[in-house]
């Protein structure tokens, strides 16, 4: 590991445990209150998918025709149903001119039909720096070598789910794509990795530690005319026909599970994001506690080293005032504490006159002040003047 990177560990590492690892303890409680706030919306998604009816695509009409309750209802608009059915081209169900000429999207490499294509090109690139150049040791634990350049394009033709089993059928419901972010149960037909060809610039490049090209993947994934899949959604009537849009508080769309599936999936992630919630939580409340325990004392012991050193203070401004004393006092008049100088204060309300003036402030200072002769608690003590 190099210096800078050293560096930057001792650096991330005091960062963390600074205040006595507050930082750390709140890092962990934003991470607990993320994982609970996860979990709350997975949840919900949960309930509402067991909610959901799990229904065939001839059985939808006869739903929506009733009116949705308030349980199965959404606020977007639309009955959130669970719908299984067999993928086919809208098109081929208008009843129209268009069946002669299907509306599908062929992959150009397989010739594979489908209704959805995504063609990804994924330029990869070597990140080594070359004989010349500089390594980071962290970035080849936690970082990929290689970077790639992908560049993605999507098409899509409007499609149906038919019953699974009844092809050519005239119950379907559409499909809305619009605003879903969803991930698609896309099929890969062509994957092809072309190695570049290396030149002397590449060399040089690698030489002098510049990235270069090494290859070029070409992807090819579609949604298949045929393919049973599920779908979970938002269902309503749209002039007359059933259509499903996405859900944004259900993590499902377009899938290849069942509900059942779904569901134990779901119900999995809960109980992760829960417990992991909960340990997060506990961690970072043991941190701040040991925290706010450590500060605390810290600050007690800081306020009692500033007594101590006012107190040291103020007796090295008397002592000036009786150094004048130390010599020639008869033993009788001596000081009982320090035995240097002559007694000159007197405490109340005893009256005893056994301390010089420096110590008779140190023992007034005390927590508990009390007279070094009859140990009765005293309230101050007076200088005495001779005459």
């Amino acid at each position: 590991m190099s210096h800078q990177e050293q560096a930057l560990v001792s650096l991330l590492s005091q960062l963390a445990l600074s205040f006595d690892g507050a930082v750390l303890g709140f890092a962990l409680a934003y991470a607990a209150l993320r994982t609970l706030f996860k979990f709350s919306a997975t949840s919900t998604a949960l309930r509402k998918l067991r909610r959901a009816p799990y229904l065939s695509v001839s059985d939808l009409r006869s739903l929506l025709a009733d009116t949705p309750s308030e349980a199965d209802s959404n606020s977007d608009g639309g009955t959130i149903v669970i719908v299984r059915g067999t993928v086919d081209a809208k098109s081929a169900v208008d009843g129209s001119w268009k069946t002669l000429r299907p509306g599908v999207l062929v992959s150009r490499e397989s010739g594979d039909k489908g209704v959805i294509l995504q063609r990804t090109q994924t330029c990869i690139y070597n990140e080594w720096k070359g004989l010349f150049g500089w390594t980071s040791d962290l970035r080849a634990i936690f970082a990929r070598s290689w970077r790639q350049q992908e560049s993605t394009s999507l098409r899509k033709v409007p499609f149906v789910l038919i019953d699974v089993g009844r092809r050519p059928s005239t119950e379907y419901v559409v499909i809305n794509m619009d605003g879903s972010r969803h991930p698609l149960p896309l099929t890969t037909v062509y994957h092809k990795l072309q190695p570049i060809n290396a030149s002397p610039y590449t060399f040089l490049q690698a030489l002098f530690g510049h990235e270069y090209p090494v290859g070029l993947l070409d992807e090819e994934k579609i949604l298949p005319l045929g393919k049973d899949i599920t779908a979970v959604g938002l269902c309503s009537l749209n002039n007359g026909i059933a259509e499903i849009k996405s859900c944004k508080d259900l993590p499902y769309f377009l899938s290849d599970l069942s509900k059942d599936q779904m569901i134990l999936d779901l119900s999995i992630k809960t109980k992760i994001l829960f417990w992991g919630g909960i340990a997060l939580g506990s961690m970072s409340v043991g941190i701040l506690g040991y925290a706010v325990v450590r500060n605390w004392n810290k600050w007690k012991q800081w306020k009692l080293q500033r007594q101590l050193q006012q107190q040291r203070q103020a007796v090295s401004d008397v002592e000036p005032q009786v150094d004048d004393e130390i010599e020639d006092v008869p033993d009788g008049q001596l000081c009982v504490i320090c035995l240097m100088r002559r007694r000159r204060s007197v405490f109340i309300p005893c009256g005893h006159l056994v301390c010089c003036q420096g110590c008779a402030i140190s023992v007034e200072r005390e927590v508990a002040p009390k007279c070094p002769v009859c140990r009765q608690e005293i309230r101050n003590s007076v200088r005495i003047f001779e005459s």
